[in-house]
């Protein structure tokens, strides 16, 4: 039987794998999943067919009872732009960059999404 913890370890890893096939169909290349800096981690990390390296975040939750992007806060975007910055460093060429949240709502083996493109300052 698995804990809390290891069911929602399961939730998120399945909705972020979700979330790269969901890019995926749209025509973008998965660059990197789950990279994790000191000041932060990305979910991930794609390429859109017109070269925007896009940041994603997935929030993954078994019931919309408590919010799902509700849950990127301006903190959380200052982090992930921190990240983001720690990964483009690594001698990227020059892009154009998004930060994107994809809500996820497990529906059975599915789940229902909101999708936010764009994201400036987070919700809150």
């Amino acid at each position: 039987m698995q804990t809390k913890t290891q069911a929602r370890t399961h939730l998120a890893r399945r909705g972020e794998s979700w979330a790269a096939r969901f890019y995926c169909a749209r025509g973008a290349t998965v660059l990197g999943c789950n990279v994790a800096y000191a000041c932060g981690e990305l979910d991930l990390i794609v390429r859109e067919k017109d070269g925007t390296i896009v940041f994603v975040e997935v929030k993954t939750r078994s019931t919309p009872a408590f919010g799902v992007a509700e849950a990127v806060t301006p903190r959380k975007l200052k982090r992930m732009r921190k990240a983001a910055q720690q990964w483009l460093a690594g001698a990227r060429p020059l892009a154009d960059v998004r930060f994107d949240v994809l809500a996820l709502t497990a529906r059975g083996d599915d789940f229902d999404v909101d999708y936010y493109a764009g994201v400036e300052h987070g919700a809150g």
